[in-house]
């Protein structure tokens, strides 16, 4: 299912990846908190990024994004584990502990994160945080360079052209070395590059707002009823009605989006959205979002 990214969002990534600066309202920045408390791994990455770069007049706050981007990693985000993993390599806001860093990219390494697997071939080539092992190092910087990291071609290049025996490897080897430098071999990491990362599909759904999600909504889209339900619970390029959100977000949740039934269960839970302390309904929707995700 495609996941819509919403466009008042996308300036902490803009801001954060390609220092484009952009200020978000404070209704922006509480619905990406509310949605990141709740558990959305997305929107944690959002905040992590915010606090890792202090943008949006938010401080500077290392140990904060990190946390921020622990709650997404342990949920399986790929971007975020491989930050954990540089966070951890640079003692950025946690004690340095390479072989923590080692983990946290091999763990975004086996979910296809291409830098983490670059990173990770660079660390058993070298030995840091992991015992040396040319053979691992050449598995992953061979993973990375297939996918067209330049700074893994480069290096798997090297070591078989360095280490070749037959004029063939040697020839393959230099294929990949040109390939590099065909690229420039710099770390510039494109926008939509790192969007594909974080699991949106930037191609046809980056800039769609409320019309085109309330479409998509009405034809049966659960993440875009999640999506406007979280736009009219904080007001975000529309007027904020309780009603509708829950009307979407229960629409979400009935249609088996998880992160609408933790909203729910949190709305429930909280008397939020103009609604009732309702500890029963908030407990069916918690078991029903438990449930959902085994």
């Amino acid at each position: 299912m495609k996941k819509l990214l919403l466009v008042s969002v996308a300036g902490i990534i803009l801001s954060a990846l390609a220092t484009i600066t952009y200020a978000m309202t404070a209704d922006e920045i509480k619905m990406v908190s509310t949605a990141a408390e709740r558990g959305d791994d997305g929107s944690q990455v959002l905040l992590a990024l915010m606090y890792q770069h202090g943008d949006n007049g938010s401080h500077k706050d290392e140990a904060l994004a990190a946390h921020w981007f622990e709650l997404a990693a342990t949920q399986g985000n790929a971007y975020a584990q491989k930050m954990l993993g540089d966070i951890y390599a640079e003692g950025s806001g946690v004690p340095r502990n390479l072989r923590l860093a080692a983990d946290w990219r091999e763990k975004a390494a086996n979910r296809g994160n291409i830098e983490a697997q670059c990173l990770l071939g660079k660390m058993y080539l070298n030995g840091e945080g992991v015992n040396k092992d040319q053979s691992k190092a050449e598995k992953w910087l061979q993973r990375a360079a297939t996918e067209g990291n330049s700074e893994a071609q480069y290096l798997i290049g090297k070591l078989h052209y360095t280490y070749s025996s037959s004029a063939e490897e040697r020839e393959a080897a230099g294929n990949l070395l040109a390939k590099s430098a065909a690229q420039g071999y710099k770390d510039a990491i494109h926008f939509l590059h790192y969007m594909e990362k974080l699991g949106y599909n930037v191609e046809e759904d980056y800039f769609q707002g409320p019309p085109h999600i309330r479409k998509l909504a009405e034809d049966g889209d659960p993440e875009a009823q999640y999506q406007l339900a979280i736009r009219y619970e904080s007001g975000v390029n529309v007027k904020r009605d309780y009603a509708q959100a829950l009307h979407w977000f229960t629409e979400a949740a009935n249609s088996g989006h998880i992160m609408a039934m933790k909203s729910l269960a949190d709305i429930y839970a909280r008397g939020l959205d103009g609604v009732s302390v309702d500890k029963i309904r908030a407990a069916q929707w918690s078991d029903k979002a438990k449930k959902a995700e085994k």
